[in-house]
């Protein structure tokens, strides 16, 4: 059985819940889901500039979870801008299906 995940505190929230190329409707694209906690990731390290280890307290986990969650969020990022996908982000508030199935 897999390891129950932390709960992990998130301050920040996208000011909007999608980001897309110009000119193409959402029917037509790809989608990638950036879940609420790597965009604080993302927000904590590469926007304010924090030390992955402050942001790890922060968020309450550890650093090298920190640096994992980073890792997927920045190559997320990168795939939609790369091939023309959607970016879709979680709000804070929602759950994302593996909170889900842990739960159950």
């Amino acid at each position: 059985m897999p390891r129950l995940k932390i709960k992990r505190k998130i301050c920040g929230q996208a000011a909007y819940c999608c980001f897309k190329p110009n000119r193409i409707p959402m029917s037509q694209l790809q989608k990638e889901e950036l879940l609420a906690d790597e965009f604080e990731a993302i927000r904590l390290v590469d926007m304010l500039g924090m030390q992955q280890q402050q942001a790890a307290a922060q968020m309450g986990v550890s650093r090298q979870t920190l640096a994992n969650i980073l890792k997927v969020a920045r190559f997320k990022v990168i795939d939609c801008l790369a091939h023309g996908k959607a970016l879709m982000m979680q709000s804070s508030h929602e759950e994302s299906e593996d909170d889900r199935n842990t739960s159950q």
